[in-house]
C-alpha cells in the first residue's frame, strides 16, 4: 500500500513538471467554474481537482482571483478564434462572414456559459485587469476590421466602430436571452440561429447611411 502511495506521488511529480502545474490548476479551476459558478468552491477545491498541495498555486499564482482571470482572457482568445475561424469560412468583409461571427459568438456563449458570463460584467473588476481588458478589446476589434472590410467593398463611409457595436449588441443581447431562457418562455421553438442570419445584415445595411453620391467626394 505504501508502495503503491509512493508510485503516484512520483507519478503526480512527473505530470506537473516542466509548467505542467500552471495548468492544471488551470484546468481544474475552470471545470470547477462550470459546475458550480465562480463563488462555489475555493482554491483548495481546485488544488484537490489537479491533485496539488494547497501550497502549489502560489509558485504561479497569488490566488484563485489570478487563475479566474486567466480564464477569462483565454476565454476572449478563444472567441477571438472562433470569429477568425468563422470569416474564413464565410469569407473576409462579406455578409456572411460577418453572420458567421455572430452565429460563432452565440454558440459560444451556449457551449461556455460560465466562461462567458464572467466575460461579460459577471464579476465586473476581472474586466478591469489589463491583460483581460485587452483581449476583450482585441475580440471587439477584429469585428471593428470586418465590418471597416465590407464598408470599403461596398463604397461606404459610415462609422464602422459604430456599426460593429449595434452587431455586438444585437448578438450579445440575442445571447444573453438565449442562455437565460428567455426566448423559450416568451417564443417557444425561435431559432436564434436564424434571427441572428436575418437582422445581421439589416445592421450591416445601416452602413449605406454614409454611403458617398456616385460622382462625388464626401
Amino acid at each position: 500500500m505504501v508502495q503503491a502511495q509512493e508510485r503516484t506521488a512520483v507519478r503526480a511529480k512527473k505530470r506537473f513538471h516542466h509548467g505542467d502545474l500552471r495548468e492544471a490548476l488551470i484546468a481544474a479551476t475552470r471545470d470547477l467554474l462550470i459546475e458550480h459558478g465562480p463563488d462555489g468552491f475555493t482554491l483548495a477545491d481546485a488544488c484537490r481537482r489537479a491533485g496539488v498541495t494547497t501550497a502549489a498555486p502560489y509558485k504561479h499564482f497569488r490566488d484563485k482571483q489570478e487563475i479566474i482571470e486567466e480564464i477569462v482572457a483565454r476565454g476572449f482568445e478563444e472567441l477571438t478564434a472562433a470569429n477568425a475561424k468563422a470569416v474564413a469560412e464565410g469569407g473576409p468583409g462579406t455578409v456572411a462572414g460577418i453572420t458567421a461571427i455572430g452565429l460563432s459568438y452565440l454558440d459560444f456563449a451556449v457551449a461556455q456559459p460560465a466562461v462567458f458570463r464572467l466575460m461579460f460584467g459577471h464579476k465586473s473588476k476581472i474586466r478591469k485587469v489589463n491583460h483581460v481588458d485587452e483581449s476583450g478589446n482585441r475580440c471587439l476589434k477584429s469585428v471593428i476590421e470586418q465590418v471597416a472590410a465590407y464598408s470599403r467593398k461596398h463604397g461606404h463611409t459610415a462609422d464602422a466602430e459604430k456599426i460593429a457595436i449595434r452587431l455586438w449588441t444585437f448578438v450579445h443581447g440575442a445571447s444573453s436571452l438565449e442562455l437565460d431562457g428567455d426566448y423559450e418562455r416568451v417564443a417557444p421553438g425561435l431559432n436564434v440561429h436564424d434571427l441572428i442570419a436575418g437582422v445581421t445584415p439589416k445592421l450591416l445595411g445601416a452602413a449605406s447611411e454614409g454611403r458617398a453620391p456616385r460622382g462625388k467626394k464626401r
